[in-house]
C-alpha cells in the first residue's frame, strides 16, 4: 500500500504521529509512507527511515496538487482534520481515514469544564487507523537526528561537558509561557550548568537570563534548528519545559521531565507521551478557569495569569 500521512503543523503535534508512522510501517506488509506537512516542519519527519517521501508546502495544498495526485495513493491518513487537509482528499479522491478530534468534547470542557474527553491525542490518532487493523505498539514516540545536525559536546560550553540541564523558554503562545520572573528564579537557584532553548524570537529572553550567570547559562534560543536542538535535548539530565513541542521531542528521548502548564491541562491529552514514572506536571490546580483554550492564547483572557505567575518554583526545585 501507498499511504500518504496528513499533519501540517505543528512540533509536538507531528511528532505525536511518529507512533502511527512506525506502526504503519511494522504492520503493512510493503507499506509505502509519505508525509505531507509545511515546509517549516519539514526537517522533523525528512529523516524518518520509515518515511519515504516528504511533501512539504509554504501554505495552500495547491502548491503540490499535481505531483500528490500523480502518486496514485492506497489510502490517506488524515491527522490534522481541518478545511487544508480535507480540501487535499478531496483532490486525491482516494480512501480515507481521519481522526476523531473530539471537537464537541474539548468545547465542552474548555467552555462549561464538561469533562468527556478519552484519552490522550496518540491514541485518537490510532482510532483513524483502526479500520485497517493498525494498532498501537506501545513503544512511545520517535525522533530522528541526522549525524550533520547533531550538536557534539565540543560544540557547547566546556563548563557544560559534563552534564546539563536544559530549560525551555519558548512557547508559541503567551499562556503557555513560563513567565520571566520564574525562569529568574530557576536560573539563579538550579546549580548545575543550564542551557536555554527557544526560537529566534526568545533569544533577548535568553539574553537577559544568561546574564544571572554567564558561565552557569547557556544562551542557545535562536542559534539552532529544531534537529539541532532536538539533539541539545537528548544530551541534557533532564529538561524543564512548558506545553510545547519540545517537551514532545524531550518524551521521545524519554528524558527526565518537568512539565510546567499554564493556560492548557492535561485532560485535552498532550501530556508528554512517556511512563508516568518519568515525568512531573507542575500545575495550578486551584483555578476554574483552565483551560482557557485547547492550544494556548494571546494573553489570558481574565487578565490575571494565574495560571503561571502563582505556581511555586521550589516544586520544581524540589523535583531535581
Amino acid at each position: 500500500m501507498k499511504l500518504l500521512i496528513i499533519r501540517f503543523s505543528s512540533i509536538g503535534d507531528i511528532v505525536l504521529t511518529s507512533p502511527i508512522i512506525r506502526c504503519l510501517k511494522q504492520q503493512i506488509p510493503n507499506a509505502e509512507i509519505h508525509f505531507i506537512t509545511k515546509k517549516s516542519f519539514q526537517e522533523i519527519v525528512t529523516y524518518n527511515p520509515n518515511v519515504a517521501k516528504v511533501y512539504a508546502i509554504e501554505k495552500e495544498v495547491a502548491e503540490v496538487k499535481s505531483a500528490l495526485q500523480k502518486e496514485q495513493y492506497d489510502a490517506v491518513i488524515d491527522l490534522h482534520d481541518n478545511i487544508r487537509s480535507r480540501q487535499l482528499c478531496t483532490f486525491l479522491n482516494t480512501k480515507t481515514y481521519r481522526y476523531n478530534k473530539q471537537r464537541l468534547a474539548r468545547f465542552l470542557y474548555i467552555q462549561f469544564k464538561i469533562d468527556i474527553l478519552k484519552n490522550h491525542v496518540v491514541d485518537r490518532y490510532f482510532s483513524a487507523v483502526k479500520k485497517i487493523n493498525v494498532i498501537n505498539d506501545g513503544k512511545g514516540l520517535d525522533y530522528f537526528i541526522p549525524e550533520k545536525e547533531d550538536v557534539g559536546i565540543e560544540k557547547l560550553p566546556f563548563t557544560h561537558i559534563a552534564g546539563f540541564c536544559v530549560i525551555v523558554i519558548g512557547a508559541k503562545h503567551y499562556t503557555k509561557q513560563i513567565p520571566m520572573e520564574k525562569l529568574e528564579i530557576l536560573c539563579r537557584q538550579i546549580s548545575m550548568p543550564i542551557i536555554l532553548l527557544g526560537g529566534l524570537e526568545d533569544a533577548y529572553k535568553g539574553v537577559q537570563l544568561s546574564t544571572i550567570d554567564s558561565f552557569k547559562i547557556f544562551n542557545a534560543c535562536g542559534n539552532f534548528s529544531i534537529n539541532q536542538s532536538a539533539s541539545i535535548l537528548r544530551k541534557a539530565k533532564f529538561v524543564i519545559t512548558p506545553d510545547t513541542g519540545m517537551m514532545h521531542i524531550a518524551a521521545a528521548f524519554n528524558k527526565r521531565t518537568i512539565a510546567i502548564f499554564g493556560g492548557t491541562e492535561k485532560r485535552l491529552g498532550f501530556t508528554p507521551y512517556m511512563s508516568n514514572s518519568n515525568w512531573t506536571m507542575i500545575e495550578n490546580t486551584s483555578l476554574n478557569c483552565r483551560p482557557c483554550h485547547k492550544h494556548g492564547l494571546e494573553s489570558c483572557p481574565k487578565g490575571h495569569f494565574k495560571c503561571m505567575l502563582d505556581l511555586d518554583m521550589q516544586k520544581v526545585l524540589d523535583i531535581l
